[in-house]
């Protein structure tokens, strides 16, 4: 009876995002913002009945909380384990089969896949070179599963990053999140949450374009420096010889 109960569960979750719509919500809001049902709407292009229905049953089934102020209904994935689910599947889905039908989508879909938001850490290409360059640099390890070393405390106490805090919290230091459009790792966890918001702090990164993320001209040799990079190995493919952003 257990199984039987545990897989109707399971089947349950699945189908709050076998939906189109509803998943396209969940992946609007990695960005980790606050969306109003107007705004979710107008992304998926429904009608505002349509996304109002489709918001109740995620909230419903616990892959969005939901706030209202006034008249206002905002929406957010409930918390950081649900975007881990939904960045996960999403690492698993099969790549898109059509390019992009005009300049402007494969521009937007070419910064997304150069850096983006995972709910609260760095996504993307620049974030699975962060996640890289961390290894390389012996701020963590892998010998008993990742870890933050001694090495690491230090380097994260000149950039300005108290390690304490983040220990103290409830989610695990670091994690693994494989990452959707390079199909590789970046780093997730409250560690992976603080270097984001510190780069943007120190304006080494700054938000585009709904979960898109850019480093800025000072950005771009300050982050090198700090990950013993080559300033070249952090431009946007686009600008590289490598050619284009992947898709």
């Amino acid at each position: 009876m257990t199984t039987r109960t545990d897989g109707h569960a399971l089947a349950g979750l699945a189908a709050l995002l076998a939906d189109p719509t509803r998943a396209g919500f969940c992946l609007a809001l990695l960005d980790g913002r606050a969306w109003t049902a107007g705004e979710l709407a107008r992304s998926a292009g429904v009608a505002p009945s349509t996304a109002s229905d489709h918001l109740t049953r995620l909230v419903r089934g616990g892959l969005l909380a939901e706030e209202r102020q006034g008249r206002h209904r905002y929406v957010r994935l409930a918390d950081p384990s649900v975007a881990q689910l939904v960045e996960d599947l999403a690492g698993r889905a099969p790549a898109p089969a059509a390019p992009p039908r005009t300049l402007r989508a494969a521009s937007a879909q070419a910064s997304l896949a150069y850096a983006r938001t995972c709910y609260d850490h760095l996504a993307g290409r620049l974030g699975v070179l962060l996640h890289d360059a961390l290894l390389a640099r012996g701020v963590l390890d892998r010998a008993g599963g990742l870890a933050l070393t001694p090495t690491g405390v230090a380097w994260l106490t000149d950039l300005g990053v108290p390690v304490e805090p983040l220990r103290a919290g409830r989610r695990p230091l670091v994690r693994d999140c494989l990452d959707w459009t390079e199909r590789r790792p970046h780093l997730a966890g409250a560690l992976g949450a603080a270097l984001c918001r510190r780069f943007l702090d120190l304006g080494w990164t700054a938000r585009g374009t709904g979960r898109a993320v850019r480093l800025t001209p000072a950005g771009r040799p300050a982050l090198a420096a700090a990950l013993a990079v080559d300033p070249a190995d952090l431009a946007p493919p686009a600008s590289r010889d490598t050619g284009p952003a992947r898709a």
